[in-house]
């Protein structure tokens, strides 16, 4: 397995890039108008003609330790013995469980080891997604991945696969072979306050009552002076639903004002308790080393290199501010200086939660996957 990283900003690539003739994989996070500069495709192109280019816009993209914006951070990778298939297809007004089952069809095969998910993140319901995809592919399966951000403007979101950058789309990345292994972290760090509160009437990702009380009202007046920047101060303050014995996280996308509703990345089903969340940067920083050290704990004792990809929510970058870097650097703390870390700050994460199979959508947390080959 072999990787090469660069980033284009400002213009222009840091590094020359470095050709990689049998590459499989090329990971492209970043900026929309960047993408439309055919120059630079071609470029990638002339690079690495064999490879598939994927990504998303982002609220900032990770290379290393570092993040970008208005740029795109490339990860090419070349696999020795294992390969990837990717497919994509836009919603367009169908159902997201069932566009989500289909790509799963056509993606699995018996040598399928992993699935990586990028979608757009306003369009797509994270929990329908998660759902389908679920439906179609075994419990073996790891599926991690993330929804697609746009900094903190919630205006529009686009998935690529190769030249064609799209909204209301979802793309799955296969990964397949006996040589490949695979881990994985995830985990939010926030805190609760405030009662926990019982979801009375929702429609999907729909929220409109908390205790029979409009939903929108009953938020702001706990958001108090932070109201007046809704949705986008509402990334300071998830809702933590349970559901069955796990809690997960759910972060507002948009609201409605006249009929006091929300809307979140994923379902909230009626009946579910859920309760307020705050973050601190002191408990984010801490959960990212403790995302670092489950995946550490699944990873293989004879591999200590790969790739890491993180996808942390863009509501973590905007409570850590300046120390955001912060958790990329604890990650590498943990897991070593031999890994090639890439990744973006998402409108919602998609992992298992540790000590289980079955991925679930998340707002507020830090995902880690390392994907590994053995080059014997």
């Amino acid at each position: 397995m072999k990787t090469h990283q660069n980033v284009f900003i400002a213009g222009a690539w840091e590094n020359t890039l470095v050709p990689l003739e049998k590459a499989n994989l090329v990971l492209l996070f970043g900026d929309r108008q960047q993408i439309k500069n055919h120059s630079v495709m071609e470029n990638i192109r002339t690079n690495y003609p064999h490879a598939q280019i994927v990504g998303c816009t982002t609220s900032g993209e990770i290379l290393g330790t570092k993040i970008y914006d208005d740029s795109l951070c490339l990860t090419a990778i070349e696999f020795k013995h294992s390969y990837i298939t990717v497919r994509s297809a836009s919603i367009n007004n169908k159902l997201t469980y069932d566009v989500a089952k289909n790509l799963a069809d056509e993606i699995y095969n018996k040598d399928l080891r992993y699935v990586m998910v990028l979608c757009d993140g306003q369009q797509i319901n994270g929990s329908e997604l998660v759902n389908g995809l679920q439906a179609s592919l075994p419990e073996n399966i790891l599926i991690t991945g993330g929804l697609a951000g746009d900094g903190t403007i919630f205006n529009e979101t686009l998935v690529w696969h190769n030249e064609n950058a799209e909204t209301g789309k979802i793309l799955l990345v296969g990964f397949y072979g006996d040589k490949l292994s695979f881990s994985h972290g995830c985990i939010c760090g926030s805190e609760a306050f405030g009662p926990d509160r019982t979801i009375t009437k929702s429609d999907g990702n729909i929220l409109y009552e908390l205790d029979n009380k409009p939903a929108l009202a009953l938020y702001k007046k706990y958001l108090g002076p932070h109201a007046k920047n809704l949705p986008a101060s509402a990334l300071f303050f998830p809702l933590s639903i349970k559901l069955g014995d796990q809690r997960v996280f759910r972060t507002i996308l948009n609201i409605n004002n006249n009929n006091d509703s929300m809307v979140f990345a994923g379902d909230l089903p009626e009946g579910s308790t859920v309760q307020l969340m705050h973050s601190s940067v002191n408990k984010l920083i801490d959960g990212a080393e403790i995302a670092a050290e489950q995946t550490q704990s699944k990873v293989i004792k004879d591999h200590d290199n790969g790739l890491a990809l993180l996808i942390s929510c863009v509501g973590r970058r905007l409570v850590l501010n300046k120390f955001s870097e912060d958790e990329l650097e604890i990650v590498k703390d943990v897991l070593g200086d031999n890994w090639t870390y890439t990744g973006f700050y998402s409108y919602g994460e998609l992992s298992p939660l540790p000590n289980s199979s079955q991925c679930s959508l998340h707002n507020q947390t830090i995902t880690i996957t390392t994907i590994c080959e053995t080059n014997e």
